[in-house]
Order: structure tokens, then sequence, then C-alpha cells
């Protein structure tokens, strides 16, 4: 399945952008593989302006960010991936949306508790197999419901 956050990045980058405010994304740069200048970064996350006045060649993609920026006047080039971004708000009023740490990619690969299929203990009664109805247990548990809460 898809990540949703790029897509949320976007989204916020757009509506901050429409509103006149100065977006910003804080990343992780201690993630793998990222490109950020390390000597911005405080306590491992680095805080990116990516405000169409302050880039060039925004690329807002479902698998890698990047841009151009200019840093102590040395323009450079700033790339990683939306799993990196801690969080993406406006400057002038905090506005936006945090997002949870991602596992470094190493963590994943290295991960021995792959999702798998498992048996389930249930009743050790065999299937009927005469195309009857088979004897389901009843439960005295309630079944879920909804309830408008006002």
């Amino acid at each position: 399945m898809i990540s949703n956050r790029p897509y949320i990045i976007r989204a916020m980058y757009e509506w901050m952008v429409d509103n006149e405010w100065t977006p910003h994304v804080q990343v992780d740069a201690n993630y793998p593989g990222i490109t950020v200048p390390q000597q911005f970064a405080q306590e491992g996350v680095i805080v990116l302006n990516i405000a169409p006045s302050a880039v060039v060649g925004l690329e807002l993609k479902n698998d890698w960010f990047q841009f151009m920026a200019r840093f102590q006047g040395v323009e450079q080039r700033v790339g990683f991936p939306p799993e990196a971004v801690l969080a993406i708000f406006a400057r002038e009023n905090g506005q936006g949306m945090p997002f949870p740490a991602e596992p470094y990619p190493e963590e994943e690969i290295g991960s021995s508790s792959k999702p798998g299929l498992t048996a389930v203990k249930g009743s050790e009664k065999p299937a009927k197999t005469d195309g009857s109805k088979s004897d389901k247990p009843k439960s005295d548990k309630k079944k879920p419901t909804l309830s408008v809460v006002k």
C-alpha cells in the first residue's frame, strides 16, 4: 500500500501557500540517504523553509522530495524521502501537521518479525460435511454498535 504521507504533505503545502503563509518542514536529519546540510541540524532535526520564494525546483514526489536552496549564501541540493518528514507547519502561526517517526530502512530489512499467517486456535469439532449449518457456539457478548455522541 502506498503511504498517505506524501499526499498529506503536498495538500498541507498547497493550503499554506494559498493562505500566503511560509511552509516549513521538520526533517529527521539522521534518516539514511537524505541530503541536507547537517551543520544546520540541531538534535538530529533540521527545519527547512520550502516556500516558493525560498527554494528552486521543488519536487514533492511520492518517494522523494527535492529542491535547491541557499544556506549562508551557498546553493545546495536538498533531498529526502517523505518518511523523513516529522512535521509540516506554517512559520506565521504554527498551523500544520506532525507525523510519527518512521523506522529507518535498515530496521525494516533486518527485522525478523515480518507479518505472516498463523493458525488460529478454535474449537476442536470437525467441520460438518453434510451441507447442514454448523453448530456455532453462542456468545454472551453483545454485537458492536455505533452510538451518536453529541
